[in-house]
């Protein structure tokens, strides 16, 4: 069964999904979303702390050295490419 981008289960066919859809929207069944992070016992604020430690250290990266790890990356992709991975 697939699921939906919160990784809820949906049906597969238009239908079957469409009555899914309108039991939502009338209240006959919940929007069974699953898990959120801080029920998987996750910090919600250590994504606040990530993003900030990527800013910094983006601010203090010179241009030279972003160009470095940039092209490291796309010749790591290319060579990922030819091998055929």
């Amino acid at each position: 069964m697939p699921r939906g981008p919160k990784g809820e289960r949906r049906p597969a066919d238009v239908i079957g999904n469409a009555v899914k859809v309108m039991r939502i929207a009338t209240g006959e069944d919940p929007e069974d979303y699953g898990p959120t992070p801080a029920d998987q016992g996750k910090d919600p604020n250590a994504g606040a702390l990530g993003r900030k430690g990527g800013e910094a250290r983006a601010k203090n990266l010179t241009k030279k050295r972003r160009s470095e790890i940039s092209k490291n990356a796309a010749r790591l992709r290319w060579a990922a490419r030819t091998r055929g991975t």
